[in-house]
């Protein structure tokens, strides 16, 4: 019984994470329900500096080796492999000891899970891994939700072995048991959005600016050391220019499918904007392009039948150099108003729920280590620790300037993409939303008053107080208790 921690699963994630605790001078036993994989783990830590990793072959061989109060992380695949792994250890368990779910889990599974669990007097956290194989390895941004005297368990360990920045780990206590779920799938939404994005400039670079693969490398390249500078920025580069190891002179991306697959987690997340009544129209455009990519032989049918427009440069003239600094501004004003979406989502939930979610620290935390990590983070740090009660990230002062100078900028990039026929569902998502909430007047005046002559629903006014009911028509009777009406409005 002389290991700090234990960790169950052993895909590449898991191997990886592993060996990054190991790396940091933690005694890890490690277990898989394949003994291959236990092999292969123990035989890298002793290829990569003979970590202290111990392997086991049974899940009761693995419980005996952890000091206690045990601590165990599970890194399986999400749903029914993460409840039959808690069945098989838990057995072994006692109370006070601590399981540590890394996956990508719908929170209220683990909501369910944790209830469970306490009955035995075992604590549950939920935490949110992000970095991929690398992060896992070197270091991630780690989310965990669970009972603060849990997360006071593995505190030490997480702080050495996440994603270290300009003001510390990339990880800290997100909240209670949920909470850590939540704020990782609200970061793969914003992922799904950031990704469709720059999927959009590209677009445009490609099919109206006709920019080679090189040049547009290159661009991005330069990008990356501007206020664009993140992760995804930096790799999208690297695989623009990434020549193919089949076609002579040409590149890998030019030959992948355009297909997009997904997990689910941004899918939760729109569904949980719609749930928390949240407008997330850039990350539900990006969900909805997913969607329409999988569908490609429809799509080549489509191509067939369906006609663009056959516009000229002389018809929409476009200066190559304007419009790549339209571009960046119009990317960069988008991103902001994706990471307003997503926060916002957090900041109903954590009230809902009652969680007091730090979203400043939210941004703390992905600053490092993750996919959606950029320099951006740190001025949305900034902004949501100089007013906590904030309502929306762009009302922000400095934020809001930084949006207003790139406004006409966004707009150029837009009426261009339409004017050529490129869709730009997540760029025109973000300008619309921004566009909707500026707006101190609304066409939702006439929506309201349709539902009033259709069903009777009632309507507020602008010149006094009350809910008032309008007989629109000869047609219209009494509805009677004009109150009742307006109940079961979300």
């Amino acid at each position: 019984m002389s290991c700090d921690i234990g960790l169950y699963g052993l895909a590449v994630m898991g191997q990886n994470f592993a060996l990054n605790m190991a790396s940091h001078g933690f005694k890890v036993c490690v277990a898989n329900r394949s003994p291959a994989k236990v092999d292969l783990t123990v035989q890298r830590a002793k290829d990569e500096g003979d970590l202290p990793i111990v392997g086991t072959k049974s899940p009761e061989e693995f419980v005996a080796q952890l000091s206690k109060p045990r601590k165990i992380i599970i890194l399986v695949m999400a749903g029914k492999p993460v409840d039959q792994t808690i069945a098989t250890l838990s057995q072994y368990l006692e109370e006070g000891d601590v399981i540590i779910d890394g996956g990508n889990e719908w929170y209220q599974n683990t909501l369910r899970r944790a209830k469970e669990l306490e009955a035995k007097g075992i604590h549950f956290v939920g935490m949110g891994i992000s970095g991929g194989e690398e992060g896992a390895r070197n270091g991630p941004s780690l989310m965990p939700g669970g009972p603060k005297e849990a997360y006071d368990m593995i505190e030490p360990i997480i702080t050495k072995c996440a994603a270290q920045v300009n003001d510390g780990a990339c990880t800290g206590y997100v909240g209670p048991v949920g909470a850590g779920n939540y704020v990782k799938m609200v970061h793969n939404g914003i992922e799904y959005g950031d990704m469709q994005l720059i999927g959009e400039v590209y677009d445009i670079m490609k099919h109206v600016l006709k920019l080679s693969n090189e040049e547009m490398a290159n661009i991005f390249s330069e990008w990356n050391s501007t206020e664009l500078q993140s992760y995804l920025i930096e790799i999208t580069s690297t695989i623009l220019g990434k020549k193919d190891e089949f076609v002579e002179g040409g590149y890998v991306v030019d030959y992948i499918l355009d297909k997009t697959g997904m997990k689910g987690t941004g899918r939760w997340t729109i569904q949980e904007a719609a749930e928390r009544s949240v407008a997330a129209p850039l990350m539900a455009a990006s969900l909805d392009a997913r969607y329409i990519s999988a569908r490609k032989d429809e799509r080549i049918k489509a191509s067939e039948i369906l006609k663009g427009p056959e516009v000229t440069s002389a018809e929409i003239p476009v200066h190559k150099m304007q419009m790549l600094d339209d571009l960046k501004a119009a990317l960069y004003a988008s991103k902001v108003c994706s990471y307003a979406q997503g926060l916002g989502i957090i900041k109903s939930c954590s009230e809902d729920m009652d969680w007091d979610i730090n979203l400043s620290d939210c941004a703390r935390m992905w600053k490092g280590g993750c996919i959606i990590r950029a320099a951006l983070l740190q001025k949305i740090q900034d902004a949501l620790a100089r007013d906590k009660n904030l309502p929306n990230l762009i009302l922000d002062p400095v934020v809001a300037s930084e949006l207003n100078d790139r406004t006409a900028a966004w707009r150029r990039v837009v009426v261009v993409a339409v004017g050529y026929g490129i869709s730009t569902p997540a760029l025109c998502g973000a300008l619309n939303y921004f566009d909707s909430y500026r707006r101190k007047s609304l066409p939702a005046n006439l929506t309201q008053a349709q539902r009033d002559f259709f069903g009777g629903h009632t309507y507020e006014r602008t010149d006094r107080e009350g809910v008032f009911h309008t007989a629109w028509t000869d047609a219209h009777k009494s509805i009677g208790d004009i109150n009742e009406r307006t109940a079961g409005e979300v």
